[in-house]
């Protein structure tokens, strides 16, 4: 067959000759190469009681859920996860599709195609592991929708999911992965069983950069189906920036509750390191905003004496340390991000002790030689007559998480030159 194309510069010579690639018969037979980079991910956790489907609902069910992508390319692939599973998953179709909405079911049907595993429709995901899907050919442009819908014969054993998604999931009786819409499905903000997308970049030096938190980073207070936690801004201005624009990927690992030492919602941010940092596609660079919940919880309930404040706070130092080494030794550079203020917290009352510790911790991440690069969050979002509060234009009200303004100004404050190459 010929082929008859105008080629006008040498990148669109590597463009034809990679989409070439995608599109020939036997493209996922493990003989070509693509330069995969992480788009989007959620890190995955056991789910609450409160934020899990009921099982008998995942009896031959559709579940379709709403992601939005950072960086695109040509073609992509989905990471389903049965990480806390305690048995194999059995999923029987997968399919994926551009929405007509971030806040709707319904699909556009000329978008619509197959994933597959290892050439198969259906996939058995062993107890405890994260399954990738061959590589599926779908045009996918810098911070558009996906919409993928996934078929159960049964439940899953233990649920693997995400709670904090801040997008709607949409579940219905019977085998609808391919229907144009679903109506009458139960709807969840939560994601389940899907744990990251990656896309096939034909940019060079694309990459991807994760960041470790807790529900700062999650979004919580973030609008539904809305997109706008700081790490979405974060993720407009790369893409804004022509030095930048779908050569760099931003990855949300953050998880609400979570904590440096100990496990709240979800495992512990070192016993998650692997799986949520070091596993992604293509990462390069890994942003810290951890902290806030150990410190918290550390005087909620009462406030122990200052030999055990100083403990404590070395303990926390320790572990950004272990994170630090860890990353490093994945050839990752480090940037630290400092504890936000959170002075009368409705949550955590913190005593006068509390923010001499945070002073300590943020004293400790801004020092040279700790990290790779800093981000004072800290001195940006505090109030400049009262630094141990959230400036009041920032504060959601609960004096802990930021409004979608405090957002917006995390997600502009920080360097885009942190991420060349």
């Amino acid at each position: 067959m010929r082929i008859l194309i105008k080629i006008n510069a040498m990148t669109s010579v590597v463009a034809f000759v990679v989409l070439s690639l995608f599109s020939a018969p036997g493209a996922q037979a493990q003989n070509s190469s693509p330069n995969w980079v992480g788009s989007w991910a959620a890190a995955q956790q056991l789910p609450e009681p409160d934020n899990s489907v009921p099982p008998e609902l995942l009896k031959d069910a559709t579940l379709r859920q709403i992601i939005h992508l950072s960086v695109g390319g040509p073609a992509l692939r989905i990471h389903l996860s049965n990480a806390f599973g305690s048995l194999p998953l059995h999923l029987t179709r997968v399919r994926v599709a551009r929405p007509l909405s971030p806040a709707a079911a319904a699909i556009d049907p000329a978008t619509e195609k197959p994933v597959t595993f290892f050439g198969k429709p259906d996939v058995t995901i062993p107890a405890g592991a994260e399954f990738i899907s061959d590589l599926v050919d779908f045009p996918a442009a810098p911070l558009s929708d996906l919409a993928v819908s996934i078929h159960f014969d049964l439940p899953p054993s233990e649920q693997t999911g995400h709670p904090g998604s801040r997008a709607t999931s949409y579940l219905i009786h019977g085998d609808a992965v391919s229907a144009l819409d679903l109506p009458g499905a139960r709807k969840f903000d939560h994601w389940y069983q899907l744990a990251a997308i990656d896309v096939a970049s034909v940019q060079s030096g694309a990459a991807a950069i994760v960041i470790l938190g807790d529900s700062i980073t999650d979004g919580h207070g973030a609008t539904t189906n809305g997109n706008d936690r700081w790490t979405d801004v974060l993720a407009q201005r790369l893409q804004a920036d022509v030095r930048y624009k779908n050569t760099i990927g931003v990855l949300n690992e953050g998880i609400g509750g979570n904590h440096l030492l100990t496990d709240g919602l979800g495992a512990n941010a070192l016993a998650r390191l692997d799986r949520d940092v070091m596993a992604q596609a293509g990462v390069q660079w890994v942003i810290v905003l951890e902290g806030v919940n150990d410190l918290g919880g550390f005087t909620r309930l009462n406030d122990p004496p200052r030999p055990e404040h100083e403990a404590f706070v070395q303990r926390l130092l320790g572990a950004y340390q272990q994170i630090v080494i860890r990353a490093h030794a994945a050839r990752l550079k480090v940037i630290g991000a400092t504890i936000l203020p959170y002075a009368e917290s409705d949550y955590y009352h913190p005593p006068s002790s509390n923010e001499a510790d945070r002073q300590t911790i943020n004293a400790w991440i801004r020092t040279p030689g700790h990290f790779d690069a800093v981000i004072d969050f800290d001195k940006a979002m505090a109030d400049p007559h009262r630094p141990d509060h959230l400036a009041p234009a920032y504060d959601s009200g609960d004096h802990l998480h930021p409004s979608l303004a405090g957002y917006r100004a995390m997600g502009e404050l920080i360097p885009l030159s942190l991420f060349v190459p």
